[in-house]
């Protein structure tokens, strides 16, 4: 079971982050004096990977943090939606160029496409993603919810011009297990690839107790954790998370600087064996 260190490695990029990252697509209804208040905090922090996207209509926000905020240690991640005849090399490097101008950068640390599209081969994708690393506009390049045959092509693809596929952002959490199952969680360790977790905190439902059958005895087991730790339940699962493998970058969202600061501090400890394979046990007794 892996130590919470202090960063993980973005796949082979030389690029490392703190073990937990934050997701900003409810930052654009947002109070915005908080939002630039909890970007404040989590960049105090360290190298945290803070996840837009510009589906999200986050970006500008970001920007605006980031130019609030001046010279940053956050690492910006963000994506490029693909749509039917939106899928050209050059429409990716236009979505990219209006990406960089909303968050007010020359160079993107991370930049994924958001999702595959069916008969569309991820090579189409992949001559895009060398383009942006080549070009100086993106220092890394990664995918969200591929499946592991196209996580292994794709990164087949950038292998073969000399770059690394940095991280697959999937949906995982103790409630949305399928990583495990399907072959990514394997992948992401074969290839030396993140795994970014979104809805870590399976969208809320991660955070306090339940009377929900399917849920009830987890949230449970967690409540008891938290407990002998001084912790949240949000904390132990997140903790829980980190300590699954090291692959594994949870990014839960934050739009208030205590939240943030709570994600955070789930860094600073970690569970004991016995307790992950309580939670692991409980866990799997929800069906997830």
């Amino acid at each position: 079971m892996p130590a919470n260190h202090a960063t993980r490695p973005l796949g082979r990029t030389g690029i490392h982050v703190l073990p937990l990252g934050i997701g900003t697509n409810k930052w654009r209804r947002a109070n915005r004096g908080a939002v630039l208040e909890t970007y404040r905090t989590i960049h105090d922090a360290g190298p945290c990977m803070i996840d837009t996207a510009e589906i999200y209509f986050s970006e500008r926000v970001v920007g605006d943090c980031l130019r609030a905020a001046g010279p940053t240690r956050a690492v910006i991640a963000s994506k490029f939606l693909p749509l039917p005849g939106r899928i050209s090399p050059r429409r990716l490097i236009g979505a990219l160029d209006g990406s960089l101008a909303r968050l007010g950068l020359k160079t993107i640390d991370l930049y994924y496409v958001h999702y595959p599209l069916p008969l569309i081969d991820v090579g189409v994708f992949a001559e895009g993603l060398v383009e942006a690393v080549k070009s100086g506009k993106a220092r890394a390049v990664g995918v969200a919810n591929f499946n592991a045959d196209q996580m292994r092509r794709i990164a087949d693809h950038l292998a073969r011009a000399g770059v690394p596929l940095a991280a697959n952002q999937v949906n995982y959490s103790l409630l949305r297990r399928a990583a495990e199952a399907n072959g990514v969680l394997e992948a992401c360790r074969e290839l030396d690839v993140a795994l970014v977790a979104y809805f870590p905190l399976a969208s809320g439902r991660l955070t306090q107790p339940s009377d929900s059958m399917n849920t009830k005895a987890l949230l449970t087991c967690l409540a008891n954790i938290a407990g002998a730790h001084d912790a949240s339940i949000s904390q132990v699962a997140l903790n829980w998370l980190l300590a699954c493998d090291s692959h594994v970058i949870p990014i839960p969202g934050a739009t208030k600087p205590h939240h943030a600061r709570a994600n955070l501090d789930a860094l600073g400890w970690r569970l004991s064996e016995a307790e992950f394979d309580a939670i692991d046990r409980a866990s799997a007794k929800s069906g997830t």
